[in-house]
């Protein structure tokens, strides 16, 4: 499934504005703060029914304005036929003003997902179009705290496993009424009886998650190393189960928070040195190239991924990354952009000269 168009309203910089993307390869050009990552923003955010910068998603709301759309057709091809789907997002502050009365408000949706007019759930909205994002803030993969290493496989998974989607959902919500209950067990004394069924979900849908990503760790570490260095995932997994709660049951208390499970997993990058064999954890010491390079590596891995669970490539973003490599990377990602429909953002166009059949989109500050 490729995007076709997309039309934003409200959405950050942009008060009303469409874009029309080539089927191969688009090359959005402006100079910094002319709203470049914000087109790519709501392709992510057509794609996941999230926001891959917004702490609080209101934000991407274009200053006072209470409702932002972002509304994109994607094709499909079946049987030599294009089948076409619109996809839209709808973002308020959580209240709208009713007529011309400012004091008249009505409470509505924070965000809604929508399908072709039919409103859907994130479960359902998510995966229809299919995206890997790849941009400068994307190096944290490697050197900052483990939750955005959860996000990454989240986000991988979610988009090629519907269950995966659903599993996780249900864990985060019995996470929270878990929490809560530790809580008044600390707190009000309530018997720990009341964690059984909480423990029995949290330890089903656990399960699943961290087989889904040691699934996914495997795949990464099958594929090939870049520039003749072999690179590989270290799957940190966070284990659950009845011994291992039972076994920090009275530090959970303490804690009020569940010591155990993947929403504490984490992935270590490694890099085999070619003389010693050993895998060296590049967080700690690599260089700053040898982290560029496995984060690329992990992209290459992540379309490879999709393509196998779904059977075609996703779109892929790249958002002003050609700035941030060698010449040596740049050649590799530019031989990537031929296989799958690439949106580019870039400031110098100079990076991107060398495409094939490349349309430009230009945006002024």
């Amino acid at each position: 499934m490729q995007i076709k168009r997309i039309h934003l309203s409200n959405f950050r910089n942009f008060k009303e504005k469409s874009f029309v993307f080539s089927n191969k390869t688009s090359v959005i050009v402006g100079p910094n703060a002319s709203g470049k990552t914000n087109v790519l923003e709501s392709l992510f955010l057509l794609s996941t029914g999230k926001s891959f910068r917004a702490k609080v998603e209101e934000e991407v709301i274009f200053y006072e304005e209470e409702i932002a759309r972002a509304e994109g057709a994607v094709i499909e091809k079946e049987k030599g036929e294009k089948f076409g789907t619109n996809l839209e997002v709808i973002l308020t502050r959580g209240e709208i003003t009713i007529g011309m009365n400012p004091r008249k408000v009505e409470k509505v949706a924070r965000k809604r997902l929508l399908i072709n007019g039919v409103g859907k759930r994130l479960i359902d909205f998510a995966g229809k179009f299919r995206v890997t994002l790849f941009g400068p803030w994307d190096l944290g993969l490697v050197t900052e705290f483990p939750g955005k290493r959860r996000d990454f496989l989240d986000m991988v998974l979610s988009q090629t496993d519907r269950e995966y989607r659903r599993t996780s959902l249900s864990y985060v919500k019995g996470l929270r009424q878990r929490n809560r209950l530790l809580l008044k067990i600390k707190e009000e004394g309530v018997s720990r009886s009341q964690l059984l069924f909480w423990d029995k979900l949290l330890i089903k849908n656990g399960d699943y998650i961290s087989g889904k990503r040691a699934e996914f760790i495997e795949f990464a570490n099958s594929q090939e190393g870049l520039n003749n260095q072999k690179f590989s995932l270290e799957y940190d997994k966070s284990a659950i189960s009845e011994a291992r709660l039972e076994q920090y049951k009275y530090e959970e208390v303490a804690a009020t928070a569940t010591l155990v499970g993947p929403h504490r997993d984490d992935f270590i990058f490694r890099l085999e040195e070619k003389e010693s064999k050993k895998a060296m954890d590049i967080a700690r010491y690599g260089s700053r190239g040898e982290q560029r390079m496995v984060v690329l590596w992990l992209k290459l891995a992540e379309l490879s991924f999709i393509k196998e669970k779904i059977g075609e490539l996703p779109t892929l973003l790249l958002d002003d990354i050609f700035s941030e490599l060698d010449h040596e990377h740049r050649k590799i990602v530019m031989e990537v952009t031929k296989k799958q429909q690439t949106i580019i953002t870039t400031a110098d166009p100079h990076f991107v000269e060398g495409l094939d059949r490349m349309e430009r989109i230009v945006l002024s500050a």
